[in-house]
């Protein structure tokens, strides 16, 4: 693996030092798995058969484990520039990521308080959350109710609307909101390229643990939010 080459793409990508060191530490795991089990291989020459048995040995252990070797892999295959391979690492995640309704709890900088209450309530995940309070008068019902803040609530709203995008769940639905693009509408009325900006910036300035977006995760994210219907009114 060039480490070095590898480390100051995802740097000048945005990526805090922290998930530097995650994906370098991923990515030397495969590099490892290679030498050892699929006759010295090298990560440059890495086959489909090659990932898939990595993959299929990390599934035996953890398939939730899987995602985040998948996630460092991919990184690594749009560093140098192997499409097929990146492509087929994307596939390989997206299969994992699990179908269920996106619960509350899991979205990162949430008030527990708030979890327990909404819960109590029947609203436990982003459909729940969505249908419950699609509108301002059933935001402003569901605070009335459960004495959180009318503000909390409308965040719950929109994280909720934001995890409708395929990959946007625990981390981007944050960096997305956090970063001022918070709901599907205003990422769908922005051109790829804009969004990178401003999450690039965003990271930048904040020092969000995470990487920005990349160009063609951009791409992806607005493409998939155009094609969203409008099921919240703000």
């Amino acid at each position: 693996m060039d480490e070095e080459g590898f480390g100051l793409y995802l740097e000048k990508g945005g990526a805090s030092p922290s998930a530097v060191n995650r994906c370098m530490i991923f990515v030397s795991e495969f590099e490892n798995f290679l030498q050892d089990s699929r006759n010295g291989t090298q990560i440059e020459d890495v086959q489909a058969d090659d990932l898939i048995e990595f993959v299929m040995m990390l599934d035996s252990v953890s398939k939730t484990k899987t995602k985040g070797y998948l996630w460092a892999i991919r990184y690594y295959y749009d560093y140098i520039s192997n499409k097929q391979i990146r492509d087929l690492v994307s596939i390989l995640r997206e299969e994992r990521i699990k179908r269920k309704p996106y619960s509350l709890k899991d979205f990162i900088g949430v008030d527990p308080i708030y979890i327990n209450k909404l819960s109590e309530n029947g609203i436990r995940n982003i459909d729940q959350m969505l249908e419950a309070g699609a509108t301002l008068n059933d935001r402003k019902g569901i605070a009335g109710s459960t004495n959180i803040p009318y503000p909390a609530i409308l965040e719950f709203v929109k994280l909720s609307d934001l995890a409708r995008i395929p990959g946007v769940k625990r981390i981007r639905a944050r960096l997305y909101y956090d970063a001022g693009v918070d709901t599907v509408e205003k990422i769908a009325a922005l051109e790829p390229e804009e969004l990178r900006a401003k999450i690039v910036e965003y990271v930048a300035e904040s020092g969000f643990d995470g990487i920005p977006t990349l160009p063609a995760e951009a791409k992806y994210t607005v493409d998939k939010a155009r094609k969203l219907p409008k099921i919240v009114e703000y």
